[in-house]
């Protein structure tokens, strides 16, 4: 692994970390719901069919914060493994996880890196979690890995839209009208805020993915349902995510 690679890790889970009890302290609200939905503005998984039946399979959850999802996959039968590599988050997903009563395997680790065993998963997933936080060119070899034949990666980060409507040099500023950076040739985004994510071109995304062995399935890009409120409001206000997809989800299969 690159010094660079480590440094944004560290950066990242340094950031999650010192900010797990005040993330889940704003956002709990909406992910203790008990609905499964993705994406900060919780569109239900029954409209948008990405993950479909698991009841029975084995199915990861990259990045997974508290661990709201993986809990609410288990009570469909599931059997979840919710993977972290932010201590504080996975405190409160270890919470969590008791407080449901949950059979849910919990593991402290990057996704750059998973400490799974090969071929041992027929779904792996994540919203806003491992993805945005970790070079694709390094995660999606991992994840085809732990993945059986025929196993689907789906995962929901911001678009690149949303990232080139940020004032780079302003990381307090909110996403604008205006493209204010050029789209070619980035992949990593330091906003000075905390995090170092990443996003690229669509077709960079899909080089990635052939290269590693996945078809692409679907493309799903959301928009904010009508009258739908959020506490991600700092995310991207409701009118511009009416007007524009501020995320995506991209569903793969290995081959």
């Amino acid at each position: 692994m690159s010094k660079r690679t480590d440094d944004y890790q560290r950066t990242n889970r340094e950031f999650w970390d010192a900010d797990a009890d005040d993330y889940q302290d704003a956002h709990t609200s909406q992910l203790d719901d008990g609905v499964e939905a993705w994406g900060v503005w919780q569109i239900p998984e029954r409209d948008l069919q990405v993950l479909g039946e698991v009841d029975g399979a084995d199915v990861l959850e990259l990045g997974c914060g508290a661990a709201q999802s993986s809990v609410q996959l288990a009570a469909r039968g599931a059997r979840m493994t919710a993977l972290d590599q932010s201590v504080g988050q996975l405190r409160h997903a270890r919470d969590h996880v008791r407080a449901a009563d949950a059979p849910v395997r919990l593991v402290c680790a990057s996704a750059t890196a998973l400490p799974l065993r090969p071929e041992s998963f027929d779904v792996v997933f994540c919203d806003h979690g491992a993805m945005s936080f970790t070079d694709p060119f390094a995660s999606v070899p991992e994840v085809q890995r732990v993945l059986r034949p025929g196993g689907l990666l789906a995962f929901n980060i911001s678009t690149l839209l949303r990232f080139l409507c940020f004032p780079e040099a302003d990381p307090d500023a909110l996403v604008s009208r205006r493209l204010h950076q050029k789209a070619f040739g980035r992949r990593m985004f330091d906003w000075g805020d905390g995090t170092i994510d990443f996003q690229m071109l669509h077709g960079d995304w899909i080089q990635c993915f052939r290269t590693n062995g996945f078809d692409v399935e679907d493309l799903i890009e959301l928009r904010a349902p009508k009258g739908a409120t959020t506490t991600y409001g700092e995310y991207a206000n409701y009118r511009w995510a009416r007007r524009w997809p501020c995320e995506e989800i991209w569903k793969v299969r290995k081959r």
